[in-house]
């Protein structure tokens, strides 16, 4: 027993020098959400502390990710969160796939589904828990980024058997 114990230990130590490479991308204001939406002083807070960490290439890290395997587990989250909207490229996409990002953001207020539970283990984030007042705040940002591209584009991907 004591020998599996320490070949764990090891197996630990060794697994703290293979860590996932840290994203930490300059701010372009030509293609950030906040720098090119220019929203009021309290949603841009709002996006800072409740969406940056996930979705744009300017994460604070939390001390626990210098602990292997939660960093690895921190990197996952974060190149997920960006697949899904990443509001670093925001000036970059093209406008339907910015009204469907804008709508789902406006879904994802709707429902309380962001920011997900993981993000406050450990007591972390805490300012990053959303009111009802905020989620409304953040509803009504999103819907004003809207110009229906997304559902013209959607029609017309159907009408051309072409599926979403």
């Amino acid at each position: 027993m004591k020998k599996i114990l320490l070949i764990l230990l090891a197996v630990f130590i060794i697994a703290q020098f293979i860590r996932p490479p840290r994203i930490a991308e300059p701010v372009d204001p030509s293609t950030d959400l906040i720098a090119v939406t220019r929203p009021d002083a309290e949603v841009e807070h709002i996006l800072r502390t409740s969406c940056y960490d996930c979705h744009s290439g300017q994460p604070h890290y939390p001390w626990y990710n210098a602990i292997t395997p939660v960093n690895w587990w921190l990197h996952d989250h974060i190149v997920d969160g960006r697949k899904h909207f990443d509001a670093s490229t925001w000036g970059s996409v093209l406008g339907y796939e910015r009204d469907h990002q804008a709508k789902e953001g406006m879904e994802m207020m709707e429902k309380k589904e962001m920011p997900i539970p993981d993000y406050f283990y450990i007591g972390r984030h805490a300012d990053a828990k959303m009111t009802e007042a905020q989620y409304d705040k953040l509803y009504a940002y999103f819907e004003s980024l809207r110009d229906g591209s997304w559902d013209i584009e959607k029609a017309r991907r159907k009408a051309a058997g072409e599926g979403k």
